[in-house]
């Protein structure tokens, strides 16, 4: 493995108890994670599990039409491949690279076999699973009652915790996708944030200036997301 790279940069494998670790360390294989690339589509069977390090994956739900809409990151606090030891090996969402990075790539069956020998790795998944599903009840919330600008503060928020740094490489194009809006409303928001003075927006290329002027500016949704990963998982958004 790249010394540049360490699996405990993802924070569930830094959670686990060292023993834990070593077991499952050197079945872990580096990769890097391109800017959109789709790691499994709709209803397809998971091939492989991936816990981000430096990557962030957005799941999105994609309609009849075409059109869809992000109900949830996951960067370096998660695993992608939940369904796989929830039993139910396919799910209705898509997973794409939102941000480009690296994960460690994992075979479905030692996770599988992981979580059924219990102990830490199975309570730190069920937890975090837990997690995930307030992350997407709330996302639903937020994009039924909440305005575009808040929708994109919780956004970006959400982004930031899973990065190093403040800078995120996202075309508006990609971002209305995440959200499930038009362009032209990602434009506006994005515009009314640089205004205030909370971002720089440049050729695909989103700077965060005020983090706190964004929680102040953001709904409550990012906040219930946040307490309920910090109460759930308390070694893994504190490592």
């Amino acid at each position: 493995m790249s010394a540049a790279h360490d699996p405990r940069q993802n924070h569930l494998l830094a959670a686990l108890p060292l023993a834990d670790f070593e077991r499952v360390r050197p079945s872990l294989k580096l990769v890097p994670m391109e800017l959109g690339a789709v790691l499994y589509e709709s209803g397809s069977r998971q091939p492989r599990v991936y816990f981000p390090t430096t990557a962030i994956v957005s799941l999105l739900y994609t309609m009849a039409d075409g059109a869809s809409a992000e109900i949830a990151v996951v960067g370096n606090e998660g695993i992608i491949g939940v369904s796989l030891f929830m039993g139910g090996e396919t799910t209705p969402s898509r997973a794409v690279v939102q941000s480009a990075g690296h994960a460690y790539q994992w075979p479905p069956k030692l996770l599988i076999e992981e979580f059924t020998r219990g102990g830490e790795m199975q309570h730190l998944l069920l937890r975090y699973t837990q997690a995930l599903l307030t992350q997407m009840a709330q996302t639903a919330v937020c994009n039924r009652h909440h305005s575009l600008d808040q929708q994109l503060c919780r956004w970006l928020l959400l982004s930031l915790d899973r990065l190093v740094g403040t800078e995120l490489v996202m075309t508006q194009e990609l971002i209305a996708n995440m959200l499930g809006v038009r362009r032209e409303g990602v434009t506006e928001a994005a515009g009314n944030l640089q205004n205030a003075g909370l971002i720089k927006y440049s050729r695909g290329r989103i700077t965060v200036l005020d983090r706190p002027g964004l929680e102040k500016r953001t709904c409550e949704c990012y906040a219930v997301v946040k307490k309920e990963f910090d109460r759930l998982l308390p070694s893994v958004t504190s490592p």
